[in-house]
């Protein structure tokens, strides 16, 4: 039986001894106020037993763990309709690259990159009556956790701020690959950004993808195959120009954000979510990718 409290105690001590612990992102104007000495980590497994260290009941912007959950209720309205749109490769590139747009006339390469997530986006603005109220509904209820919500001030200031995304939403519209108007897309697509969340909560969302695309609730809200996919997405795209890294040194299927948070799944096993504001060069948790890159070697449990 693996001890998970003590191997969780001992990442805490370990990681937050660091005294470098990376950069707090600055171009989002509230996620630069952020503690960058906060840490958290949350482990939920498939039997329901939890284990947890350090800041993992407090609430941060999720950023584009977000666009994980978008793509799962996406693929439950639509199904394999939305590979027309956006594709399922690696991109290689930086989160907000727009070169291989253009290149590729329109198609992002992934829905994990900033304008794969905007087609996703686009597709729920098509298809929900109330697309910000309906997606965190339906964040609310994978959880069960009624509490959560959108962080207004994230939302807004991502607004005044998100020109590349902007960017990127009106060369998709160039390319026909944008139904709605740029301005509606990016206002879900910046809420669904700013949603606010802990690292337990962030287990529970994901849970579905380590239980077969069944809720906490034991509730279909995917296929197994469409797990299955959603999973392979997130092993081979889910940290952008360091997927290979994550999947070299943790050997998980999940995802970054920039507000310092990552969450990943072992199916059948357990998701776990960690939390540090402090981003590497790439963009990624700093003590988060250091602490799963722990957790996988302690426990000797990856998918590999």
């Amino acid at each position: 039986m693996i001890d998970y409290q003590n191997i969780l105690n001992k990442i805490h001590t370990s990681v937050t001894q660091d005294q470098d612990k990376g950069t707090i992102a600055r171009y989002i104007p509230e996620l630069a106020r952020v503690n960058p000495e906060h840490f958290g980590m949350h482990l939920k497994l498939i039997s329901g037993k939890e284990f947890a260290v350090g800041d993992s009941e407090v609430g941060f912007s999720i950023q584009s763990i977000s666009k994980v959950l978008t793509l799962a209720l996406a693929m439950s309205k639509i199904g394999t309709h939305i590979w027309d749109r956006v594709d399922v490769e690696p991109s290689g590139n930086p989160f907000n690259h727009l070169s291989l747009l253009e290149l590729e006339e329109g198609i992002p390469r992934n829905p994990l990159i900033n304008s794969g997530a905007i087609v996703i986006a686009d597709i729920l603005v098509s298809q929900l009556e109330n697309p910000k109220a309906e997606f965190l509904k339906y964040v609310q209820d994978i959880t069960g956790d009624s509490t959560i919500g959108y962080n207004l001030k994230v939302a807004q200031s991502e607004k005044e701020t998100g020109f590349n995304n902007y960017a990127a939403a009106n060369l998709l519209k160039s390319f026909n690959n944008l139904n709605n108007s740029v301005e509606d897309v990016l206002d879900f697509y910046f809420h669904q950004c700013a949603l606010e969340m802990t690292c337990s909560q962030l287990t529970k969302a994901f849970f579905l993808f380590a239980n077969k695309g069944n809720c906490l609730a034991n509730v279909a809200r995917l296929t197994k195959s469409q797990a299955k996919r959603i999973n392979a997405i997130m092993l081979t795209c889910g940290f952008y120009d360091e997927a290979g890294e994550f999947a070299f040194e943790v050997g998980l299927p999940g995802k970054s954000g920039v507000g310092g948070g990552i969450t990943a799944v072992l199916p059948n096993e357990y998701t776990i979510s960690v939390w540090s504001p402090g981003l590497n060069e790439r963009g990624n948790s700093k003590l988060g990718m250091q602490a799963l890159e722990q957790f996988t070697t302690l426990t000797n449990q990856s998918i590999f």
